[in-house]
């Protein structure tokens, strides 16, 4: 298995696309599976910047388009489904190439690593307080009960918030934020990651925000939200969507979404960094570097 990982707008999918290419011509077959939760959405096509079908050069694409913006993806449910795909990619005789920014779900597909069980009763509890009395009190709570927990996750992700709690209560033990250091791998895998000058990266985060909205982002989100965007727990708090329904909503002017949108992009692109920097054994490359792809391929086919 290829793991090919790095912060958004670092050109990820094009070298998927252009390593499989590579090793088609060298008589193997890839199959790129999504590593990004937001592209899991029907219909989150122009903010998550997917791979139109007809872009795909005929290569098999898994795990897109495969939860209504209404389901609540977790990493524990994509965990076992990525495995799964990536298991029977690999009895046809392909190279699962594992593609994304998400990092506890990449992490939790490569590394062998278990996740707490839920309790409907404790998770209910957590889930009324953060509905009637907020984020911060849950952090405030959970400051007390685990405070490196608490800072890793920050006061304002609810859901992962509401997670820590339910778990420390299930388990007595802290909430693991990450995976750890020494997990072991899951499957065998080789690691490929993309990288950037941050100026660089900021001017072309900043330019596909920009052309989120003129390729239509608004519409998109005002076709979504009858089928529930507001509702969905996970998709309706995707970057570019959340300040775009603000804008729908008449509550952000147009440039008010954008400029949140392009700084939350920069902060969340800041944190992808740092997660995958701390993986171990990664072959790291520019965009357009056709040398770092065939050497990848070169690898693979050891």
């Amino acid at each position: 298995m290829a793991v090919v990982v790095g912060a958004t707008g670092s050109g990820k999918s094009a070298f998927a696309l252009d390593l499989a290419d590579e090793l088609a011509r060298r008589g193997r077959r890839a199959e790129v599976v999504n590593a990004d939760a937001m592209q899991l959405y029907r219909g989150m096509d122009i903010g998550t910047a997917k791979i139109p079908v007809e872009e795909r050069r005929g290569i098999e694409h898994h795990l897109f388009d495969v939860l209504d913006v209404t389901h609540e993806a977790s990493v524990e449910w994509y965990q076992r489904r990525a495995r799964d795909v990536v298991d029977e990619v690999t009895e046809r005789g392909a190279i699962p190439l594992l593609v994304g920014g998400s990092g506890l779900y990449v992490s939790g597909v490569v590394f062998d690593f278990r996740f707490p069980g839920t309790d409907p009763r404790v998770r209910e509890t957590y889930e009324r307080l953060l509905a009637e009395r907020g984020e911060r009190v849950l952090h405030d709570l959970l400051r007390e009960r685990d405070p490196a927990a608490a800072s890793a996750i920050g006061p304002f992700n609810g859901r992962r918030l509401v997670r820590a709690l339910e778990v420390g209560e299930i388990t007595g033990e802290p909430f693991v934020v990450g995976l750890p250091d020494d997990a072991p791998l899951w499957h065998p895998a080789l690691f490929f990651g993309l990288d950037e000058e941050r100026s660089v990266l900021v001017e072309r985060l900043d330019q596909r925000v920009e052309a989120m909205w003129q390729n239509g982002l608004v519409g998109e989100v005002e076709r979504l939200l009858p089928l529930g965007l507001e509702s969905g727990v996970t998709a309706s708090r995707a970057i570019g969507y959340a300040q775009a329904i603000d804008q729908v909503r008449g509550e952000k002017t147009e440039g008010e979404a954008q400029a949140v949108t392009k700084q939350l992009t920069r902060r969340y692109a800041r944190r992808q960094v740092s997660w995958f920097r701390r993986y171990p054994r990664v072959t790291w490359s520019r965009s357009g570097d056709a040398g770092a792809v065939s050497e990848a391929a070169d690898t693979l086919l050891g």
